[in-house]
């Protein structure tokens, strides 16, 4: 239901900015989380000049072999194009928020960024995430409407999150755990069309 919703939005979006010029609006998907089994949808407006905005939206809704990796992020981003928008390099400020439910998954016992992920083997955490960031990407013209583009971004997320048992996955053992991550926020290979 969530992902029809964003689909919706980003719709009506294009709908309405659909008359303007070419290389003002365009519509993209990450091929990276595309690959993971996270659909993603993305739109960026031209502004001005060295000037777009993009606001991207993932959704993975999937329970695979009783493992749990349901999240939706929403990750708005100002661009600044050292050339001209959408061909060159760029720099990124971006936001994200989003709600996420993991469990049931083995990532080997390994600590992350200061985040524990073997807690999520026999745990299940369901929460909501907020954080911001910086990214550099570089778009390369591929044709007169398809562009090809890689991010990567670094930043900070505050969490909180409730944690329960695996086992049935519905005892709850903690309320409310504050988290904050520092590391990266974001990684895409963007495929691109340009109106």
């Amino acid at each position: 239901m969530k992902l029809k919703r964003l689909f919706l939005i980003m719709a009506v979006a294009l709908a309405a900015v659909a008359p303007l010029r070419a290389q003002h609006v365009a519509i993209k998907t990450n091929l990276l989380y595309d690959a993971l089994l996270t659909p993603t949808l993305g739109l960026e407006f031209g502004l001005a000049p060295k000037w777009t905005l993009d606001i991207s939206g993932s959704l993975n809704a999937w329970t695979v072999n009783n493992k749990r990796w349901k999240q939706w992020n929403v990750q708005p981003e100002a661009r600044y194009w050292f050339c001209q928008r959408f061909s060159g390099s760029f720099l990124g400020l971006h936001a994200i928020g989003g709600q996420f439910n993991f469990g049931n998954l083995n990532f080997g016992g390994y600590n992350f960024l200061g985040t524990n992920l073997k807690q999520l083997e026999d745990h299940r955490l369901q929460g909501w995430m907020a954080g911001a960031g910086i990214a550099y990407g570089y778009d390369w013209i591929l044709s007169k409407h398809w562009n090809l583009e890689a991010e990567i971004g670094i930043g900070w997320i505050y969490t909180r999150y409730d944690v329960f048992k695996c086992q049935g996955c519905g005892q709850k053992i903690e309320d409310n755990v504050p988290h904050n991550y520092v590391g990266p926020t974001k990684a895409a290979v963007n495929l691109i069309y340009l109106f």
